[in-house]
Parts: C-alpha cells; structure tokens; sequence
C-alpha cells in the first residue's frame, strides 16, 4: 500500500522554509505540466515567485542538488498539478 498525504497537510509543510538550525527544508515533488509532460524534483526549496502564489493556486520550487547548489531555475506550480509529496502520493 502506498503511503499517502493529503494535499492540505503537504502545502503546511512547504509553508515551512527552515529548520530551527537555520538550514533550508528540501522536499521532493512529482507534478504534471500543463502540456502533460510529467516532472520530478528529487531535492527542492520552496522559493518565491513575483506573483500572488495562493489566488494564483501556485507555488515556487527551485531545484537543488545533494550539496544544496541549485541547478535549474525557479518554477512555479499549481497546487492541482501536483501528485507526489516526499514519497507520498497527495490525496484530496
């Protein structure tokens, strides 16, 4: 059975941009595009975007790699698109 979260409790976690220790949380996310084309973040942050991300339904992900370097560039995602929180399928 996999593991599931729902999606409420997963946009609460992203909320949370760092650890007591002052270091950046990193999540993994699966989401699909708008053309269908499905995409995995392994490691990301939640950054922003220079658009009203909860009317919007958005949310900022800048990929990062294992040492914390980033290596791609900011993307916006709606909250719909996304099917896969840290391992764990997203439910309604």
């Amino acid at each position: 059975m996999t593991e599931t979260i729902r999606r409420n409790l997963a946009l609460r976690e992203y909320d949370i941009k760092t650890t007591p220790g002052g270091d950046q949380v990193v999540h993994s996310l699966k989401f699909i595009k708008k053309n269908g084309e499905l995409v995995f973040f392994p490691r990301a942050i939640a950054c922003g975007l220079n658009v009203n991300m909860k009317d919007n339904r958005l949310r900022g992900f800048l990929p990062i790699d294992e040492k914390g370097n980033k290596i791609g560039h900011p993307t916006s995602v709606n909250i719909d698109s996304i099917i896969q929180w840290n391992g764990k399928k997203i439910i309604l």
